[in-house]
C-alpha cells in the first residue's frame, strides 16, 4: 500500500511540475481570492485557474489547513461532532467498525469529514447537519437505488452517497456498499 505521506509529497511536486507554481504560491493566491469555503475556492481554482479537481483540493485544504497534515486527528474529530452534530457520533462509530476490519483500509480526517482510504479513497463520511450522516462511496458505474444514491454535486471525490439518520440504519446493505466500494480501491 502507498505512503500517504509520499503521495502528497509526490502531489505537491507533481502540482508544481504541472502549473509552474509551488505549493506556497498558489496557497496566498488562494487567500486572496476571497473564496471564503472549501467548495467556492476549489470551484473557483478550477474555474479560474483550470486546476482538476485534485489538485484544487489539494490547495483548498492546505490554504484553510482543513486537511489531516495541518492538525491532529484527534482535534479534527473532536471539533467535527462538536456541538449538535454530536448526536450523529454513534453512526460515524458503526461505519468507522466496518471500515476499520477491512484489510489496509486507513482513515484521514479532515475539517469537516473523514476519508476512507485503501490504495486510494473509497469513501467518506460527514455529519452534515444534527439529523444526518453523509457516507460517501466510490461506486463508478453502479447504478444507484432506494438508499444509495447519485453524489451529485454534495461531493466531486465520491460517486455516490447514503443518508443516514440513526445508527441502526447502518445495516447489512450499507456495510455491502462500503465493502464493495474498498474492493474497487
Amino acid at each position: 500500500m502507498a505512503d500517504p505521506q509520499v503521495e502528497l509529497a509526490n502531489m505537491i511536486a507533481n502540482l508544481e511540475a504541472k502549473t509552474g507554481k509551488p505549493l506556497d504560491a498558489w496557497t496566498a493566491l488562494a487567500r486572496s481570492s476571497g473564496q471564503g469555503k472549501h467548495k467556492w475556492l476549489v470551484d473557483w481554482l478550477k474555474v479560474e485557474h483550470g486546476l482538476g479537481h485534485g489538485y484544487a483540493n489539494l490547495v483548498a485544504h492546505k490554504t484553510f489547513a482543513s486537511d489531516a497534515g495541518s492538525s491532529e486527528d484527534e482535534a479534527l474529530m473532536e471539533a467535527m461532532f462538536a456541538g449538535p452534530k454530536a448526536a450523529m457520533k454513534p453512526v460515524y462509530d458503526k461505519v468507522a467498525a466496518i471500515v476499520s476490519g477491512l484489510d489496509g483500509a486507513e482513515f484521514a480526517p479532515k475539517k469537516g469529514y473523514v476519508s476512507f482510504r485503501r490504495s486510494k479513497q473509497f469513501g467518506l463520511g460527514q455529519p452534515s447537519t444534527k439529523d444526518r450522516f453523509d457516507l460517501g462511496l466510490a461506486l463508478k458505474g453502479v447504478e444507484p437505488s432506494g438508499r444509495l444514491e447519485a453524489a451529485g454535486s454534495w461531493n466531486g471525490m465520491v460517486s455516490h452517497r447514503v443518508r443516514i439518520a440513526s445508527a441502526e440504519e447502518v445495516d447489512a446493505e450499507v456495510e455491502g456498499w462500503i465493502r464493495q466500494a474498498w474492493d474497487r480501491a
